[in-house]
């Protein structure tokens, strides 16, 4: 149905109508030019499928996915679904190929083969920092991650490990119980819990309620006794404004004239500086604070025995903060969904503290690192939320020079090996390889339970990533598995694997086992994925049901 313009003419042709008497007045050059601009998005259109269709490209150059528009290329397909994306094109094109990404040129390399080229390759021509460091310095600061040479990052990495050592790690469960029960016990999201009512069912936002559980046990156990005193309102818009520069915008476009870029670097500033005052006081007053990762890099040297400076400490101190806190609460947050929409595995889970840990009282005990490590299907559970659901799907580095496709992972073409030109970028998704149908069976199904067939594929998988068959290997801050050839790798691998990974799976099964314990959980279904943020989150509704339990 028209509309109408002063209740006669449709507006369609008051429009027509205007163009034709505008055109008809015009001089002929302004008339050329209004019509040149008018096409040239149709012309761009024509000439980028041309040069796909008509122009030979060099025999060397992997495969390019077709694409319509230039410059944006296949931005929109990868962006909405990226492993859709990736699997519709290896279909097509094979483990190997080259798509534009908003006038960047990415090769990707799949499965557990194509992890090992990307992830394995030498960092002086697959480089971490030229991919990322647009993206990672505004917000960790200077002088740290990728805003150093790799080997300086390597450095960088042993101190933190030193942070996480196992006398901490043992020290750290019960402050993560105590933090977590406190929550439960206080938070408005958890007011039915608070009502003793075992018949009474209550909702929360698993999301909201992850992120928010996941900084206070981060800052109770690494960030230290005065990051947990300040999470106050200040504080939490400090770290909000900080997060908003961690999108896929500030990936591909990292100064643009926002006020959302500006806030950010208000934030670091701030951050920064709340750090350093924290570190000049314990210098001042000489105190320990032995359990925490400020104390560990307080102590900590180069090897020119230069010891780090405070803004060193610092943006290392919110590079950690930032982090950590995005891929725990998105995993924590997938693991309840499923637990609440398997409620017999839940259950299981349940039944397992109930052996482990019920006491002569009756009573469940406080839980213990040693304890924690010991069962066998809260492991499994974390594993297949990880295998399901790795918090980054794509891992990209920068090629410095040109590179050849080992014929093992792309077979040659009659004008010999593929070459990924220096320039591209190269990318890695270990959310490709685990989710393969042809490696894993039933891909698609959560199934903690595979993982006790000693015999099956994840054991297999798990044994190349924890040991790579007994390969380990010193990037600088000790000898780690290499475990770029396994199908699976949540946490990375090679000299990037992620040193937080004893601790994430600390924190996940002390935060899954006491929720577990205290909650029967349901919901009807799990959420598909959002990909729009840097971090795989799930979409809404994303809201749990919950009940207390009687033996709590």
């Amino acid at each position: 149905m028209s509309s109408f313009v002063n209740g006669s003419l449709p507006v369609s042709d008051a429009w027509a109508g205007y163009l034709a008497h505008a055109q008809a007045n015009l001089p002929d050059k302004t008339r050329l030019i209004i019509l040149l601009l008018v096409n040239i998005p149709v012309i761009a259109v024509i000439l980028n499928v041309i040069r796909q269709l008509v122009i030979p490209r060099r025999a060397t150059d992997p495969p390019e996915v077709f694409h319509w528009l230039p410059i944006i290329g296949s931005a929109i397909s990868y962006g909405n679904d990226p492993l859709n994306f990736f699997f519709d094109c290896q279909k097509k094109y094979g483990d190997v190929f080259t798509f534009v990404l908003l006038g960047r040129k990415v090769t990707v390399a799949l499965g557990s083969k194509g992890n090992n080229f990307v992830l394995g390759g030498k960092s002086t021509v697959f480089n971490a920092e030229d991919a990322y460091t647009h993206l990672t310095t505004p917000i960790f600061g200077k002088d740290v991650v990728y805003d150093v040479p790799n080997e300086v990052f390597m450095e960088q990495k042993k101190f933190v490990k030193v942070g996480l050592s196992t006398d901490n790690l043992r020290a750290y469960v019960g402050m993560i119980e105590d933090e977590i029960l406190e929550f439960m016990n206080n938070d408005v999201n958890f007011k039915t819990y608070q009502m003793d009512d075992i018949n009474e069912w209550g909702t929360f936002d698993v999301v909201k309620v992850m992120q928010e559980i996941t900084i206070l046990t981060a800052s109770r156990t690494l960030q230290g006794k005065e990051v947990r005193e300040n999470l106050n309102k200040s504080f939490a818009e400090l770290y909000n404004d900080l997060d908003q520069g961690f999108t896929p915008l500030n990936f591909l476009f990292p100064n643009l004239p926002l006020e959302s870029y500006r806030r950010r670097d208000r934030a670091h500033v701030k951050m920064s500086n709340f750090y350093v005052d924290i570190i000049k006081k314990r210098r001042a007053g000489h105190d320990d604070h032995e359990h925490d990762m400020i104390a560990a890099l307080m102590q900590q040297k180069y090897r020119s025995g230069r010891p780090l400076t405070d803004k060193e400490i610092a943006h290392i101190m919110i590079a950690i903060l930032m982090a950590g806190q995005h891929t725990s609460s998105a995993t924590g947050s997938w693991a309840l969904l499923h637990l609440a929409a398997n409620p017999d595995v839940a259950e299981a889970v349940y039944k397992e503290q109930v052996e482990h840990f019920t006491g002569p009282d009756g009573k469940m005990r406080p839980l213990t690192y040693e304890e924690l490590r010991n069962l066998p299907l809260l492991d499994s559970v974390i594993r297949e939320t990880l295998r399901m659901h790795p918090p980054i799907h794509s891992i990209m580095r920068y090629v410095r020079d040109d590179v050849p496709v080992p014929p093992t992972l792309a077979a040659p073409s009659k004008d010999g090996v593929y070459i990924v030109p220096k320039g591209n970028y190269v990318l890695a998704s270990p959310s490709i390889s685990q989710m393969d149908p042809k490696v894993w069976k039933d891909a698609d199904k959560w199934d903690p339970y595979r993982w006790n067939d000693s015999e099956g594929i994840a054991a297999q998988a798990l044994k190349m990533y924890v040991d790579e068959n007994g390969e380990k290997v010193d990037y600088g801050f000790g000898a780690v598995s290499k475990g770029t050839e396994s199908p699976y790798q949540p946490f990375g691998a090679g000299k990037h694997r992620c040193i937080g990974e004893q601790f994430a799976y600390l924190q996940l099964g002390t935060l899954i086992a006491t929720v577990i314990r205290h909650m029967e959980l349901r919901i009807e279904k799990v959420p598909e994925h959002n990909y729009h943020t840097m971090i795989t989150m799930p979409k809404h509704p994303r809201t749990i049901s919950y009940r207390r339990r009687h033996f709590a």
